[in-house]
């Protein structure tokens, strides 16, 4: 299986934001008002795939 052709699991902050076309301070406040979830990974805060997606579906 090629790990190109798949879907990423997980997404930076700056990574969601250019995935749905949104600025970075949108995504922010997105995620402050709970309609973002995150993960955290060390240091790194991560926005699972599954919660974007639930994002565009509402």
């Amino acid at each position: 299986m090629d790990p190109k052709s798949q879907f990423k699991l997980a997404y930076s902050i700056p990574e969601a934001a250019a995935a749905v076309s949104i600025g970075r301070s949108k995504v922010y406040a997105l995620i402050a008002e709970g309609r973002l979830e995150t993960r955290k990974i060390g240091k790194r805060t991560v926005i699972p795939a599954a919660s974007l997606v639930k994002l565009l579906d509402a």
